[in-house]
């Protein structure tokens, strides 16, 4: 019986506290008390602090074994400048492979005299006549413009008493401009009467208007071609560089006829021909009926291979692509096997350095250092060298770029893209190649450490 008292006792006094501490307990405080942040608060400012410590120790380290840092930072520059190139390279071909197709445009094909893929002994190469000219234009669905095209090299011209040599003299039919899709600056293109009655007037490139008029306004003036005087009537704008031996702007434009009359040259046969289509949705049915005109007019029987060649914008693309393609197999395999030895120098170099830290690391475990706090110090210093070695590249890389542009080698276009993926790429090499001498590191016995014995 007297327990029975201490018993409801017991119990009377144990619901007060159950309620008390179910109203001022953890389960119904608010979750963002001033408390909890405070403690949120004081552990990120510790992890700054340990991190800070980190990473002040690891570069530390890297400044006192600088030679070593060197090779490492070399080998991985080599690489990212290489890897630099291949980037800059393939957006600088895409451009340039957009820039083309929309120059030659992508309605319009070029007929060339001769099979110009194969390249067989003996071909004729002259094949392309004006009945081939007129029989596309009326025969042909779909063709609103037919030129024919024929040049002539090495021609002096003068004026405003001065001289250049033009790289090409170009004879072609009205609408010069409209069939290249290469439109004038000043003045105005070729008209059908120009070429009926071989006017001795001519359309100036960049380049010659630069050399011979240098500032004064050419329209109108005569143009000395061999000393056979033309009337300048119109101006192309710039186009730029096709290749690193032929300019596209080192040229001057006349009728057709007034370049095979005046400079006696084959009236019978076109050295190529510019055909446009209304429709370029349609470029592969079109190419295939020339193909198929072109073989009937020429006579050629089941069997016989083509005496001319049709190449349209696909064929530009295509080409480009296989240049693109070939560049970066070659950097590519440069800059992989750069930045493997970049990769494998700064991994060695890594267990070299843990063994002659032992005693600090073996200190610093004693000291309570955590394992993860060692891996974080290495792997710092690995990414610390390869972000550097980076940097380094892009520089490099960069350089290289200008200089090839310099030679019209190749088209480089810098983007952040390069800076984006040259960092990423060394950071992973860092990252990959430092986790494993890092780890090798963290696992060293504190005491064994302060031995110095592994």
């Amino acid at each position: 019986m007297k327990s029975h008292p201490h018993t409801i006792s017991g119990s009377s006094d144990s619901v007060p506290s159950a309620g008390t501490g179910a109203l001022s307990g953890p389960p119904d405080s608010p979750p963002d008390s001033p408390a909890q942040t405070r403690a949120l608060h004081r552990r990120v400012i510790h992890a700054a602090r340990v991190l800070w410590r980190i990473q002040h120790i690891a570069f530390t380290a890297v400044w006192a074994h600088r030679l070593r840092s060197a090779f490492v930072v070399t080998a991985i520059a080599l690489g990212i400048a290489s890897l630099t190139v291949i980037i800059a390279a393939v957006d600088g071909a895409q451009k340039k492979a957009l820039e083309i197709t929309k120059e030659f445009g992508p309605d319009a094909a070029l007929i060339f005299g001769g099979d110009i893929f194969n390249r067989a002994v003996g071909q004729r190469l002259t094949t392309l006549t004006p009945h081939d000219a007129r029989s596309i234009r009326q025969m042909l669905p779909g063709v609103y413009l037919v030129v024919p095209m024929r040049s002539k090299r090495g021609i002096t011209a003068k004026a405003n008493g001065n001289n250049a040599e033009v790289e090409r003299i170009v004879g072609a039919t009205a609408n010069y401009a409209e069939a290249w899709n290469w439109p004038l600056s000043q003045g105005r293109d070729f008209t059908q009467a120009d070429v009926d009655r071989g006017a001795r007037v001519c359309l100036l490139g960049v380049d010659p208007r630069d050399k011979l008029f240098a500032g004064v306004p050419p329209l109108g003036r005569t143009v000395f071609l061999n000393n056979i005087p033309f009337t300048v009537v119109g101006v192309l704008s710039k186009r730029g560089t096709s290749s690193p031996n032929a300019r596209l702007d080192d040229r001057i434009i006349v009728p057709l006829t007034t370049l095979t009359q005046r400079f006696n040259m084959d009236r019978r046969h076109f050295p190529a021909l510019r055909v446009k289509f209304t429709n370029a949705e349609a470029m592969d049915e079109h190419k295939e009926g020339l193909k198929s005109l072109l073989r009937h007019l020429h006579n050629l029987r089941p069997g016989d291979p083509d005496d001319f060649s049709i190449i349209t914008a696909d064929e530009v693309m295509k080409f480009i692509a296989m240049l693109q393609g070939g560049l970066v197999v070659f950097l590519g395999i440069t800059a992989a096997s750069a930045m493997v030895v970049g990769g494998f120098v700064l991994a060695n170099l890594l267990y070299l350095s843990i063994a002659e830290r032992q005693m600090e690391i073996g200190l610093r475990k004693a000291m309570g250092a955590r394992n993860s706090a060692i891996v974080l110090q290495f792997l710092i210093e690995s990414v610390t060298l390869t972000v550097i070695g980076s940097l380094l590249g892009l520089c490099i890389g960069i350089v290289l770029g200008r200089i090839l542009s310099g030679f019209d080698l190749i088209e480089l276009e810098l983007s952040w893209k390069v800076f984006i993926i040259g960092v990423a790429s060394a950071v992973a090499v860092g990252l990959v190649f430092g986790l494993r001498p890092a780890r090798n590191a963290a696992a060293l016995d504190p005491i064994h450490a302060l031995k110095g014995n592994q």
